[in-house]
């Protein structure tokens, strides 16, 4: 069994961290009731005998002792960390694994990269090769950051870098939160592109989030819960916004039903490495099969159900439409709508009581309305885990490789643009050390080369599809 270590960088990244352990305590404690330190729990906890004082103290098997989080947190302001160390989640986390400084990276990427990221990089190295250390076979590094502030573009980016030069193996899956055209950053424009040369450059993965989607999926689920339809009764565990029979009971943030939305994410993405099934996928072979070239890593997300119904009455939600809410836009955690666009590959990644045939029925269904890349029409990767999530029969994540993400960051272009045409704000940036007026033009330069890539693919969509020979095989 493999392990994985969350990197969480900013505000952002500790908050969603913060939901994604919560999370992740309630669906292991839900599957796993005798309190054993199984290889399911291992990739993402530690089993700590705390009486012993010192790295002495990792207890491989038999009972929970005291569970510590494969983590590291890491922000330039003390007040999210501090908050998660004085919550209900405070043991779970190392306090050798965090790292704050007071004063914050003040919104600006330069701040984060340049400054903190050379002030910091030992003592980030250090945390990351202990977490290393600790794992028997690491995997993967997730990296939880936002694209707007300061903290997690700035600091979080830089740490990809380390990463690549430290565990040039290792995978690194960077789930980014992008920011809305309301967003209240006047330099997130900057921050973001800034950003996004180092995730082009340095991310294996990176599956983007988009505010405004989760914002758009938590009003629907509001209207569902507040209609009072007949029949409309959720299970309260089943929201894919709550964290109903968590440890964090109370005192529910503003941001916390869209930070759990990411969580979730995270949870199935790693559903087949924790749990058993009849068709696993390893976190390598989403890399592997959804990637066909380097840089066109960017995976659109979409989580099906949202919730489940409560009334027995009411016939379980049928399969079918499981599979066909993941390809619709109202799902994606990203403002993306690709059936209308082309796919490079898909993954999709079923939990509970599914069968193999179920998954090939709706794959067969499906295709006739999704647009596949001329050479790669059967680029389906699959998987089967047995354990549902928590308050569901069966789930569906469902990750796309697919050009309806060229928008999002086209969009992204022109908010930079607006403010650099005028240099605006420009000089808080170029007062750091290191930073001249040419990394700017890099950035946007390394973003247009992006969309320009995907703008070739789309070009592709309307060539035939070449209907290769293939072997008879007698029955």
């Amino acid at each position: 069994m493999t392990q994985s270590v969350v990197v969480q960088v900013g505000q952002c990244g500790n908050q969603i961290g913060c939901c994604f352990w919560d999370l992740a305590l309630r669906e292991h404690a839900a599957v796993n009731q005798k309190g054993i330190y199984d290889e399911a729990i291992s990739s993402f906890f530690r089993n700590v005998d705390t009486r012993v004082v010192g790295d002495g103290g990792n207890i491989s098997k038999g009972k929970i002792c005291s569970l510590k989080a494969r983590a590291v947190l890491i922000d330039m302001e003390e007040g999210v960390v501090n908050e998660i160390l004085q919550g209900p989640l405070r043991d779970v986390f190392d306090s050798k694994q965090l790292i704050t400084d007071i004063s914050g990276s003040g919104n600006n990427w330069a701040v984060g990269h340049k400054v903190f990221g050379r002030l910091y990089q030992e003592q980030i190295l250090e945390k990351l090769r202990k977490s290393a250390e600790h794992c028997d076979c690491l995997q993967c590094f997730f990296i939880i950051h936002s694209m707007g502030g300061g903290t997690g573009s700035g600091l979080g980016t830089f740490l990809l870098k380390v990463l690549e030069d430290e565990f040039p193996e290792v995978y690194r899956f960077v789930t980014s939160v992008y920011p809305s055209g309301e967003d209240d950053v006047i330099t997130s424009p900057y921050n973001s592109i800034l950003a996004m040369k180092e995730l082009n450059e340095h991310a294996d993965c990176v599956l983007p989030i988009d505010n405004q989607s989760l914002f758009d999926i938590i009003s629907k689920i509001d209207l569902m819960v507040n209609s009072g339809k007949l029949g409309t009764t959720i299970k309260p565990k089943s929201l894919v916004t709550s964290s109903a029979g968590a440890l964090k009971k109370q005192h529910q943030k503003p941001f916390d039903a869209m930070n759990n939305i990411v969580a979730n994410l995270l949870l199935n993405l790693t559903s087949s490495a924790r749990f058993e099934g009849s068709l696993n996928m390893d976190l390598n072979e989403i890399s592997m099969n959804l990637v066909p070239f380097p840089q066109l890593h960017y995976l659109v997300s979409s989580l099906t159900p949202l919730y489940t119904l409560a009334d027995v009455n009411i016939p379980t939600r049928r399969l079918d439409q499981m599979f066909s809410d993941a390809f619709s836009k109202d799902h994606q955690l990203i403002r993306a709508d690709p059936k209308h666009s082309l796919y490079l590959a898909c993954a999709l990644m079923v939990r509970g009581n599914v069968q193999v045939s179920d998954l090939r029925r709706n794959i067969e269904r499906l295709k006739p309305s999704l647009q596949f890349i001329s050479w790669n029409q059967e680029g389906w990767k699959t998987s089967l885990c047995s354990v549902p999530p928590v308050g569901h029969s069966h789930s569906l994540l469902a990750l796309a490789n697919n050009t309806c993400v060229k928008p999002t960051f086209m969009e992204l272009r022109e908010r930079f643009m607006r403010l650099y045409k005028k240099k605006a704000h420009l000089h808080h940036y170029l007062q750091i050390e290191g930073m001249e007026e040419s990394c700017f033009m890099e950035a946007v330069s390394s973003l247009s080369a992006l969309i320009e890539e995907y703008n070739q693919l789309d070009a592709t969509r309307s060539m035939p599809v070449e209907d290769l020979p293939r072997l008879s095989v007698a029955v």
